[in-house]
């Protein structure tokens, strides 16, 4: 089955480089018109250019209820409608210990990765997914589902991004479809902590598959969770870990 999104329009937070930038790659690929949101300007202009026509930006921080708003509204007005939101930017600004984490970072951690989701999915829902109906796709990660002496806030904000994709799926069905996706290591600047300096090598040959993730690996899980072959699936994070979660222990 080739899996399309013709006709469809998707907006994607973080869409300017990594995981995000991939899947407004692949789904302007299966037909979507995409539009991508991050902070810096400069980086989805390039970004834009890069994937190619049908691709427009809006810079926002994904934590700001007000620029996430004016996104919304863009993305109607641009191309008519909003079939798809893509709930990918994330932050991690702490590494350590959870107890011990201060409560500025604590505070963004949860800004960024549990209210900012639940807001932008709320201004889908209120400005053209109540009446039209649509799909919301949160990019949560394995480490919801487990835990790290390393980054145990953004964990615990991941772990509740799963926790919401499910009652959101409860709550805004029919009309809409709301999924998640948990990738284990990819490859990104975001993830460099966990895999740069041999790190990611040592890590990957516990994994079944022997490797670490790349971008396209999780683009085309949430293509599947984006288009209509999953149209009787919602509530659900679909795991794109490598095998990850099931390695046998060291």
């Amino acid at each position: 089955m080739e899996l399309r999104l013709d006709g469809k329009v998707v907006l994607v937070t973080g869409g300017s480089r990594g995981i995000g930038k991939a899947i407004a790659r692949v789904f302007r690929d299966a037909g979507a018109k995409v539009m991508i949101s991050a902070r810096k300007a400069d980086e989805l202009v390039h970004a834009a250019q890069e994937i190619g026509p049908e691709v427009a930006y809006c810079a926002a921080n994904a934590g700001d209820p007000e620029q996430a708003e004016a996104c919304v509204k863009l993305t109607i007005e641009r191309f008519g409608a909003l079939n798809v939101l893509v709930n990918n930017a994330a932050t991690n600004p702490y590494a350590g210990p959870l107890v011990e984490v201060d409560l500025p970072r604590f505070d963004k951690t949860v800004q960024v990765n549990i209210r900012g989701p639940l807001v932008w999915t709320q201004l889908a829902w209120r400005y053209w997914m109540a009446e039209h109906g649509g799909v919301v796709l949160n990019v949560s990660s394995i480490g919801g589902l487990q835990t790290s002496p390393l980054i145990g806030v953004y964990n615990v904000t991941k772990a509740a991004l799963i926790h919401m994709t499910r009652q959101l799926a409860a709550e805004l069905g029919p009309k809409v479809r709301v999924n998640a996706i948990a990738p284990g290591i990819v490859k990104t600047d975001f993830a460099r902590l966990l895999w740069d300096e041999g790190r990611g090598d040592i890590v990957a040959e516990r994994y079944p598959l022997k490797r670490l993730g790349c971008p396209e690996d999780v683009a085309w899980a949430a293509l599947y969770l984006a288009s209509d072959a999953a149209n009787w699936v919602t509530g659900h994070t679909l795991v794109v870990d490598g095998g990850a979660l099931v390695a046998l222990p060291v």
